[in-house]
């Protein structure tokens, strides 16, 4: 499997394109995204990418992320052209001050995780007493990921069992071949395991993926059919 940040750092304006050409599942996920933020909180975006969310989430939502973890230097060149202060390094060996944030949030990142547990350990420290971690990704179990999991196998989206079933703009095979997908058990259990309380869920895309497109999507409770899954828990 290819180095994912080789990887990012290859095909960082091809990540922005895709959700640019995907205007409303973009919409439908900010929505999410923004769904367990609050104003005016000190937040970290761990694995912040190309900062494209925050800069939505600051235009759209007037929520302000300053603080940025990223381990592609070319996306994080991007993410600091829009504002962020990113500090370039993997999740698992970045340096994060104790009891720094109200929130720390993990949105589409936590599937290029190693060492998830660590970062979880990591993140709890690093939350002030009462803050919440959020996690926020595509499940293995979703429509989305089982597509993405067939197109990594055949190492293509122009395959026969693809045909038909897969979305008109498919998230680029590169950054597929280079993701982990976990389910929402995996990372509620990590999340409980570290120490984080009173767990609460949300999610959106809960059409096939071939119609996620094709209108904005609401955000409803739970994890239980959405293809974008917010996970929110506690440090009390």
């Amino acid at each position: 499997r290819r180095d994912f940040v080789a990887a990012f750092d290859e095909h960082a304006s091809a990540y922005d394109s895709w959700f640019l050409d995907n205007q409303n599942l973009l919409a439908s996920e900010l929505k999410l995204v923004a769904h367990f933020l609050d104003k005016d909180s000190e937040i970290l975006s761990i694995g912040c990418g190309s900062g494209l969310f925050e800069m939505l989430l600051a235009k759209d939502y007037d929520i302000h992320i300053k603080h940025g973890i990223e381990p592609s230097t070319d996306m994080a060149k991007i993410a600091e052209k829009r504002g962020l202060q990113v500090d370039i390094s993997p999740a698992e060996t970045s340096e994060i001050a104790p009891n720094k944030f109200d929130i720390i949030m993990f949105n589409g990142s936590v599937s290029y995780i190693s060492d998830l547990d660590l970062c979880i350990k990591k993140a709890f420290d690093a939350l002030k007493t009462g803050g919440k971690l959020i996690l926020i990704d595509v499940p293995k179990e979703s429509g989305f990921a089982s597509l993405y999991n067939l197109a990594s196998a055949v190492d293509s989206w122009a395959h026969p069992l693809l045909a038909h079933i897969s979305p008109a703009n498919p998230y680029p095979i590169e950054l597929v071949r280079s993701a982990n997908w976990r389910t929402s058990d995996e990372k509620i259990k990590l999340m409980q395991a570290n120490g984080f309380t009173d767990l609460q869920y949300a999610q959106t895309l809960l059409t096939h993926p071939m119609y996620a497109n094709d209108q904005v999507q609401e955000v409803i409770e739970g994890y239980d059919r959405g293809d974008y899954v917010a996970i929110c828990g506690y440090k009390k």
